[in-house]
């Protein structure tokens, strides 16, 4: 018989291909065998990608740094570690929206007059998460660049390396605390403000790794972190209103676009 997959020559009583190295298949199909791939693809303690998530936990700079120096086999690669972040991540929206949707009305913990801007902004978030998620990497990457521009080991892909690690980590982290905390009543002011934290926690706590810095040092390349992330803010937002008043044909009728009807 041949290799399923690669169609080398193989004997009756291999388990693996010794060409590819692939798992011979002899069954048919069965919710059994295909909740046991599943098991072994993704909750097997050697699998890439559970090895991945639990050593960016505990050592960030091991799956990072192994991945900037050429290791490509330890651990899942960046680009399909965060595929399967915003893959779960539209997987919660929509357990979300199906479950909680009063979680997505916005109206109760906003001003009356921005109830309509902000619910239309979270159904915005809603519709281009993932595109947003893919938005934010290069963006943090190129302010981290910035930040840690007396650290010269790290050009700018490699900091999009770290940021799609990064992000993707964070992601996935908080699947399941978002829906727990909407299971026990909480609001999304309340998880948003936790994921704040978060974001802000583990980010630092794994460049503070990346880098090897101390705990001044870190808190210093953050308060800088949040400098220049206001500084990018507030050029999109001169840049948008430039934008928009060409658009309109002028700050009168920019203006009067604005205001709520």
């Amino acid at each position: 018989m041949n290799c399923k997959n690669c169609h080398t020559s193989i004997s009756d009583t291999d388990l693996f291909c010794k060409n590819c190295g692939g798992k011979i298949i002899r069954n048919r199909l069965t919710f059994r065998n295909l909740f046991e791939n599943f098991s072994e693809q993704f909750l097997n303690y050697d699998n890439k990608f559970l090895q991945t998530f639990i050593c960016l936990l505990t050592k960030p700079e091991e799956v990072i740094g192994s991945y900037v120096d050429g290791v490509r086999k330890k651990y899942v690669n960046p680009i399909s570690f965060f595929a399967i972040s915003i893959t779960l991540a539209g997987l919660q929206m929509f357990l979300i929206s199906k479950f909680f949707p009063e979680s997505l009305d916005l109206s109760a913990i906003v001003v009356e007059d921005q109830a309509k801007m902000s619910n239309d902004f979270m159904n915005s978030m809603i519709e281009y998460q993932s595109l947003m998620l893919m938005s934010f990497v290069p963006l943090y990457a190129l302010i981290s660049k910035i930040v840690f521009f007396n650290k010269k080991k790290y050009n700018y892909t490699e900091h999009l390396v770290m940021f799609l690690y990064i992000l993707s980590q964070l992601t996935l982290l908080m699947i399941l605390p978002t829906l727990i905390s909407l299971a026990l009543g909480y609001d999304m002011g309340n998880i948003a403000i936790f994921t704040m934290l978060l974001q802000v926690g583990f980010s630092a706590y794994s460049l503070k790794r990346v880098f090897n810095l101390s705990l001044k040092g870190i808190i210093l390349k953050t308060l800088l972190f949040f400098v220049v992330g206001i500084v990018f803010y507030l050029i999109f937002i001169i840049l948008f209103v430039i934008i928009m008043i060409i658009y309109y044909g002028g700050i009168v009728e920019f203006s009067k676009a604005m205001k709520p009807t």
